[in-house]
């Protein structure tokens, strides 16, 4: 499925170049320390959360208010 995106992409010329980004079946997977899980709302005052994910997130809700799921950081 992410090649033939990458395939409509690069057909549609949504980029000046071709994409170039590898994709390739993920053969093991480590779920990360519990101290990364849900860090955004463990973690709202972190300068990184407010300046990027908190305007992000806010975004997506905008782009797609139909399957956005509002949660309180």
């Amino acid at each position: 499925m992410a090649r033939e995106y990458v395939k409509q992409l690069d057909a549609a010329q949504v980029f000046a170049k071709p994409i170039v980004t590898q994709i390739a079946p993920l053969d093991v997977f480590y779920r990360g320390e519990e101290y990364h899980q849900n860090y955004a709302m463990k973690n709202p005052n972190n300068p990184y959360i407010q300046v990027c994910d908190i305007p992000k997130i806010a975004e997506l809700g905008r782009q797609f208010p139909e399957i956005f799921q509002e949660f309180k950081l």
